[in-house]
């Protein structure tokens, strides 16, 4: 008897993603939204319950459908776009396994493109707009002294949104060697050795903070975790406070994402090869990080001081040996 679609999509999150793959909460969660909103897409286009849906309905055309909805209705991005692309094909990959009497079907969305999008540059914050933007936070209330250790964090480390808010207390060490121990993409542990002001800010936090080891390093007002939310608004909120003291902030748009660009710059600027700049940011490979090579005029005008045009127009190689000549022909 053939699986229901309810039933292969139950399958596909305890099974696949839980069960085989011990995927992250990050990516459960992440595929989650991706199919209540193909639900929802596919509940008012069918005029039926979601759990009354059935796979033949979820071809192709529909699948093509629902996705631009995402971009032209709901105003996603191409990248989100693909992200969601990419929760399907996954779900589609499981099908063709469990029900091979749908493989011809499920191909034909598995072969849906990812959509082609252009790069945009990196925008990152200088020096001067993170110190404005890390002095934004008032020391005299807790909310401050929290905010103003989270920033000045985020900005030396880099850590992603979600790296930032899983953080406990026991994952930062102020002592010999200080660094700050996090859980990326993929599971990767890594540890970020700490500069000495940020040690300061962290020490006095501490001290106030008096939590457990397992407690949120910044908890949120009701002691819990910050969610992803609140911390973008948290981020934003001090951001606008900081554009007084900082004109340069008002053209930019200050995110906990930027931040993270901030502090790759920041490296890339005092020489730090891409590769490191790649395992301190917790990047797969070198190659997610070239993106930072394009993103500032600075570095690309120190290249330039390195030429010297010696006016004296380029020639090609004439070997003057016969056989490296006969080689040169090849």
């Amino acid at each position: 008897m053939m699986l229901s679609f309810p039933s292969l999509l139950q399958r596909f999150f305890t099974d696949r993603l839980i069960g085989q793959l011990s995927a992250s909460a990050h990516t459960i969660a992440s595929y989650r939204d991706t199919f209540r909103l193909l639900l929802s897409f596919a509940a008012e286009r069918f005029h039926r319950n979601p759990s009354d849906i059935n796979m033949d309905q979820l071809d192709e055309t529909f699948v093509t459908s629902f996705l631009d909805h995402l971009e032209k209705k709901r105003g996603s991005s191409v990248r989100t776009r693909n992200a969601r692309l990419a929760a399907i094909h996954a779900f589609f990959r499981h099908v063709v396994i469990s029900e091979p009497a749908q493989a011809l079907s499920c191909q034909r969305v598995l072969a849906i493109p990812s959509k082609r999008y252009v790069r945009k540059p990196v925008e990152f914050l200088n020096r001067i707009e993170l110190d404005a933007l890390v002095a934004a936070p008032d020391p005299r209330a807790w909310i401050g002294r929290r905010d103003r250790a989270l920033l000045a964090l985020a900005a030396q480390t880099g850590l992603r949104n979600s790296e930032l808010r899983a953080l406990q207390v026991a994952d930062v060490t102020t002592g010999p060697g200080p660094h700050v121990r996090c859980q990326g993409k993929g599971r990767k542990m890594r540890c970020t050795p700490l500069r000495a002001d940020v040690v300061a800010l962290l020490r006095s936090w501490l001290a106030e903070r008096k939590g457990a080891p397992n407690d949120p390093l910044f908890p949120s007002s009701r002691g819990g975790h910050l969610s992803a939310d609140a911390l973008q608004r948290l981020v934003a909120k001090h951001a606008a406070t900081a554009r007084r003291s900082c004109p340069s902030l008002i053209k930019k748009t200050v995110t906990p994402h930027k931040l993270r660009h901030a502090a790759a710059m920041e490296l890339l600027h005092h020489g730090v090869d891409l590769s490191v700049i790649a395992l301190w940011l917790g990047h797969e490979s070198r190659e997610s990080t070239e993106i930072y090579l394009h993103a500032d005029m600075k570095l690309k005008e120190q290249a330039l001081a390195h030429t010297t045009p010696s006016g004296i127009a380029p020639a090609r190689y004439k070997p003057q040996d016969n056989l490296l000549a006969f080689l040169e022909s090849l």
